[in-house]
């Protein structure tokens, strides 16, 4: 009928008949995906699971960068760049300064990760972060006799006593460390840095240290921190592990530095 049927006049009594209603499913459907959806409850929804995994995935990403940045074998070098930094031997030579750190750089960095990776490619380790108890016996006798070896040469060269037993330090702590490592595994990265915190301290008592030391030890303590929660995280060790490398490496440091 023509839409003109609407301006026509009707007969008395006329009603106008009620509208058909096409039912179409494939219509229905269409004009339902089209409706919008009321969800009242979409700005309090919970943490997605998508949104949980990708957090931890950063977690896991920055605890990783804090493992290798602060490694075991790079705590004898920061060590010596402190030393050289806020004490009294800050005011050597720069020539001087830069002979003992590329001395200690070589003996304690470079020289122990060429022999753990020449040991990795003879299959005697499977993984150059020694993550395994069992692989780290021979790296950790390694890295005892470079400690020592830095101790002895630098009290031979008429260092601070308190600077050579920072190192001798560090070689007790290894030798400690690799006698637990037989029936348990205790953290070298949380003994390194503990070894750090204890030779700043030392640093105030010995060392003129610059004004900014306080500072120091305050970052120090809390890169301590975030580095235990690291290795807890990636689940290299436990509590208890952490723990008892930070005492090992603390009291080794501090107790030789006393000498």
């Amino acid at each position: 009928m023509s839409d003109h049927f609407d301006y026509m006049p009707k007969p008395e009594g006329w009603v106008p008949p009620e509208p058909k209603v096409i039912e179409d499913p494939e219509i229905e459907e269409s004009v339902a995906a089209h409706e919008p959806v009321a969800d009242a409850d979409a700005q309090d929804a919970p943490l997605q699971p998508e949104d949980s995994t990708l957090l931890e995935h950063i977690i896991t990403r920055c605890a990783n960068v804090i493992s290798w940045v602060f490694v075991p074998l790079l705590m004898p070098v920061y060590g010596i760049i402190l030393i050289f930094s806020l004490s009294f031997l800050s005011l050597a030579p720069f020539h001087s300064k830069l002979i003992f750190t590329l001395i200690v750089f070589g003996a304690n960095f470079v020289v122990p990760l060429l022999l753990v990776l020449l040991l990795k490619k003879m299959g005697m380790i499977e993984d150059v972060g020694l993550n395994g108890r069992k692989e780290r016996l021979i790296p950790y006798v390694i890295t005892i006799v470079c400690l020592a070896g830095t101790a002895v040469f630098l009290y031979l060269k008429m260092a601070p006593i308190w600077v050579a037993m920072f190192y001798a330090g560090g070689a007790v702590a290894g030798l400690i460390n690799l006698i637990v490592n037989f029936r348990w595994k205790i953290s070298a990265h949380a003994a390194g840095i503990a070894g750090l915190v204890a030779m700043l301290i030392q640093i105030t008592k010995e060392g003129s240290a610059s004004d900014a030391m306080t500072w120091w030890i305050v970052v120090s303590i809390i890169v301590a921190g975030l580095l235990g929660s690291a290795r807890i995280w990636l689940g290299r060790h436990t509590l208890m592990q952490v723990l008892a490398g930070s005492a090992v490496g603390f009291l080794s440091v501090w107790t030789l530095s006393l000498i």
